[in-house]
């Protein structure tokens, strides 16, 4: 068992992945798992996991909910997933051989994909995220979206392993999940950040350029356009939002 570190985890009706995540990390004493008003079976599938604690606790943005998670963890050292991301074994071998410093944080190449089509397009490439870090030492920063380790002062490593992460099964998850990260986004920035209708377009258009042409979606089929077109609308409606709630 790997005694020294901390899993965390924060989940909300993640019945379709978190038992391949889980059945991942039982070689880790401790899984911490932060649930948000579940409504389907992942809460069920978790208790069939001896190392998993289950904590209830409400969702108040990525950063901050995901930092009050890992206060509940025993150990120092953290290794912060999503509930639906997936570990490799050779990353798990990795991590428990690594010889921690306590001023490093460590990232890991995540593979994502679509409907579990692995995307090497649209910018979901190369997707470097740092996850193992000493709580002591830094912790998630406060934002409600697009959170992260704070880095300041302090060295990244990049592991040599990956974790693969299933985000979207099909259209409708990309729609509401672009829908959600939108609410946050203008909740997040609201009175502190300008925005207008053509911030708002300009944005639009530019994400799907950038998006479909420079980081060639065009080579992924229907799923580089579907993504494209979501991460178009995801940037229009961020500052739609935002612009909305300026006004109010």
């Amino acid at each position: 068992m790997i005694n020294h570190i901390s899993v965390v985890m924060i989940a909300k009706n993640a019945e379709e992945h978190i038992e391949a995540s889980l059945n991942a990390i039982e070689s880790f004493s401790e899984v911490i798992l932060y649930l948000n008003n579940c409504t389907d079976s992942t809460e069920a599938i978790a208790k069939n996991f001896s190392n998993v604690k289950i904590i209830h606790g409400e969702f108040t943005g990525f950063g901050d909910t995901k930092k009050r998670a890992t206060s509940y963890a025993k150990n120092e050292w953290i290794l912060s997933i999503d509930s639906d991301e997936v570990l490799s074994s050779k990353l798990i071998e990795e991590i428990s051989h690594k010889e921690l410093n306590s001023n490093s944080i460590y990232s890991i190449l995540r593979h994502n994909h679509y409907n579990k089509k692995h995307i090497k397009c649209c910018g979901w490439d190369n997707d470097y995220v740092e996850r193992l870090f000493n709580k002591k030492i830094t912790n998630f920063n406060d934002k409600k979206v697009h959170e992260g380790v704070i880095t300041e002062n302090l060295n990244i490593e990049k592991l040599q392993n990956s974790l693969a992460h299933y985000p979207f099964s099909h259209a409708g998850e990309l729609l509401n999940k672009m829908d959600k990260y939108a609410t946050l986004y203008a909740k997040e920035h609201t009175g502190q950040k300008k925005s207008s209708p053509f911030k708002a377009f300009s944005s639009g258009v530019f994400a799907f350029f950038k998006n479909y042409i420079l980081q060639k979606g065009f080579l992924c089929g229907y799923e580089g356009l579907l993504i494209s077109i979501s991460n178009a609308n995801g940037a229009f409606y961020k500052y739609i939002k935002l612009y909305e709630a300026n006004k109010k």
